[in-house]
């Protein structure tokens, strides 16, 4: 496993960098199912209060695991990442529980991570173990992203990513591993573009596309 840490406009002290290994090397228990793990310190607001953003992927076999977050203090910020990661595969492995209370289904890593606790005051991130178990999708990489300012134009960024074909339920796993309101994929039945949403609490929505006459 290779650990890539790299700064924006921020330093990364040594203090920093062993701050960061302590947690990542946690990741070397999936063996060869994890390749590279990439942590990014970028600093941000150039023309007032500064912030930093930490951006964490795990590249491993199948789709990319990502997490990030933004706040003052690099340490900080990056056990808030760090933790975000955890809480979204317990997330996708309570919606899989819940949902194979109803019949069997292929077990999911969100599944066997069922070890991992839930994060809460009372336990540290580094008491937290993970199994040899592959990492699964948590990448949005197809998202657009609208951002508006007040002296400013809108700034449209497009991404592009390959069209998954999955079932509802599992493009709502993929959304929730990510932390995203919505998902597109293709209808693994119907083989039309279709994208599921959250709404509040637990539960969700699917939107697709019906061709029509004008």
């Amino acid at each position: 496993m290779e650990l890539n840490i790299t700064g924006r406009n921020v330093k990364v002290s040594e203090r920093l960098q062993e701050h960061v290994e302590s947690k990542i090397t946690k990741f070397e228990a999936l063996g060869d199912n994890v390749t590279d793990i990439e942590v990014k310190f970028t600093k941000e607001g150039q023309n007032g209060p500064a912030a930093i953003r930490v951006e964490i992927t795990v590249i491993g076999r199948g789709p990319v695991l990502r997490a990030e977050a933004t706040g003052q203090d690099k340490f900080a910020v990056f056990d808030e990442t760090y933790g975000k990661l955890l809480e979204r595969l317990r997330r996708a492995r309570d919606r899989r529980k819940t949902r194979r209370a109803g019949g069997k289904h292929p077990i999911s890593v969100s599944e066997a991570t069922g070890s991992l606790p839930v994060i809460t005051d009372q336990v540290a991130l580094t008491e937290i173990q993970t199994e040899d178990l592959p990492v699964e999708e948590a990448a949005f990489a197809g998202e657009y992203d609208l951002h508006e300012e007040a002296d400013s134009p809108i700034e449209i960024r497009q991404k592009s990513f390959p069209a998954d074909h999955l079932t509802p339920e599992e493009a709502v796993d993929r959304m929730e591993l990510v932390g995203h309101d919505f998902f597109l994929y293709v209808d693994k039945a119907t083989g039309s573009p279709a994208a599921v949403y959250r709404r509040k609490g637990w539960s969700y929505g699917v939107i697709t596309l019906e061709e029509g006459t004008v």
